[in-house]
This record gives structure tokens, sequence and C-alpha cells, in this order.
């Protein structure tokens, strides 16, 4: 798809479609501070590239943006050792627990738009395929904020923490670093932990928020399968040894340990080889 100029401080509420750079636009809703004018954007903007109406320069070096990642004043950022403890016990602490899901998804929505837009020269399918996830981030944080206004709060009601994005800062100079770090470790994660405390809600009777881990955990396998994908390209790309490679930035970037136990089956539907899980 060929490229057009992107008219100045365009912004896809104010220029027809066909104005705007994919890439620029990502820009664009990740400064955006608002959850729910985001995840609109989002969406919009998927179906529009998937809709053929958005060009691609992907050779384009785009300036770093002065406030990213655009988020509201709210939730409060602190250490994770200061977030609380989040009981089952209680609707409260049910509540903080979904908000504790919401601010990853909030987040991972962020992260994958900062994909699509700092890493130049990479092929089309990257861009498309980081857009997508940009956009099943949205549909989850939107699935867990509804949850959460059903039991009478909202985004920004807790604390919360930001590792997730500590280390998208931390990858930012190179595409397979954070390719590395941020969906095959961070995100990958989330598919350990989600199965046992999708067996916590259905134990108290709560299948609506179950339903929701079961939603997110299908497509966070497909989000960690892009990651490796592109982690391995890159890594064939550049004549290095997948495994070594992993284990080098992982101690370059002070990647953080994995806890067990390991959802296997989910991380071989990612793509994850069996020497990789050995070594886990």
């Amino acid at each position: 798809m060929t490229s057009h100029p992107v008219k100045d401080n365009c912004r896809p509420s104010a220029c027809t479609l066909e104005a705007m750079d994919l890439r620029q636009a990502a820009v664009n809703w990740l400064e955006n501070t608002s959850p729910a004018n985001k995840v609109a954007g989002v969406k919009n903007l998927n179906e529009a590239w998937l809709g053929g109406q958005l060009a691609l320069d992907a050779a384009a070096k785009l300036a770093e943006p002065a406030a990213i990642p655009g988020r509201p004043a709210k939730p409060v950022l602190v250490s994770p050792l200061e977030v609380g403890k989040r009981s089952m016990r209680t609707p409260e602490g049910r509540a903080a627990l979904i908000h504790a899901l919401a601010h990853i998804e909030f987040n991972a929505i962020n992260l994958a738009l900062d994909a699509v837009w700092r890493y130049a020269d990479m092929p089309a399918q990257y861009y498309a395929d980081w857009l997508k996830v940009a956009a099943e981030e949205a549909y989850h944080f939107s699935l867990l904020n509804g949850y959460l206004q059903n039991m009478g709060y909202a985004y920004g009601d807790f604390n919360a923490h930001n590792s997730l994005w500590e280390m998208a800062e931390r990858t930012q100079g190179d595409v397979l670093a954070r390719m590395a770090l941020v969906p095959r470790t961070m995100e990958a994660r989330g598919l350990d932990a989600s199965p046992p405390l999708r067996n916590k809600f259905v134990q108290i009777g709560d299948m609506d928020a179950a339903g929701i881990l079961e939603i997110i955990l299908r497509d966070e396998i497909g989000h960690v399968a892009i990651g490796n994908h592109w982690f391995n390209w890159l890594c064939e790309q550049r004549g290095l040894e997948p495994i070594a490679c992993y284990e080098a930035l992982a101690k370059e970037h002070h990647a953080p340990a994995m806890r067990k136990p390991l959802n296997l089956e989910a991380r071989r539907k990612a793509g994850f080889t069996e020497a990789e899980l050995a070594l886990l």
C-alpha cells in the first residue's frame, strides 16, 4: 500500500482516514488520555486498516511523542508492594482484583500501539499484527471495566503499578528486546495466572468474571504467539540463536523471574518450543 503525507496536527476525529498513516494514527491514540475514547478509537482504527482506508509508511522515522503513554489521572501509580492485597472474600476485594486486570489490559493497549509507531522498517504484517492486538486489548478492557461498573466501581478507583510500561521503556531502543521481554515475558505471565484465577471465580459462582477471563486467555495466547513469531523472525534476520539471545536480553534488561506453575499447554499454543519450556 502506498503512503501519503500526514497532515500537521492531524487527528482521526478531524481528518479523513485517507490522510492518515497507520503509524501516526497509532501515536494519536497512544497519546489519548481517555480510556473510553482510546478504546473506541483503536477499534475504529483497526476497522479502517482492515478496510484498506489507511496508508502505511514503514520506513518513516517518527519523532518521540511528548506525552506517552496517554492515560487518565487515576489510577494513582504506586510501587507493586504498595498496591495491597486483593481478597476474593469480599466484593471490594474482587473489584480490586478485576481493576488490576483492567489496568493490565489498558497498559496492553498502549504497549501494542507503541509497538506499531515506534519501530520502523518492519514488514507490513508486523504493524497489522500489533494493531489487531491493540484492538483485542481494548475489547478486554471494555469487558473488565463494564464488570467493574456493574459492581459500582470504575477504572481508577484503586491504586495500580507501572511495571509493564517500565519494561516497555527499558526496551524501547530495540524491537528485538521489546518482542523478547514484553509479549513473550511480561504478557506470557498472564497465560500462567489466568486459569487459577478463573477457577477461583468459578468456585464462588461468578461465571461472568470467569467468562471474561476465558476470553482474555484465548486472545492472549494469540498475542504471545505474535510476540514469539516476531522475536524468532528478528533472530533469524540478525543471525542470532533464540534461546541464547533471550537469556542475554533478559539479563541485560532485568526481566522478572518466571512464577510457577507454568501453563505449559497455553505456552505451547503460543509458540514456545520444548527447549524453551525446559529452561523455564
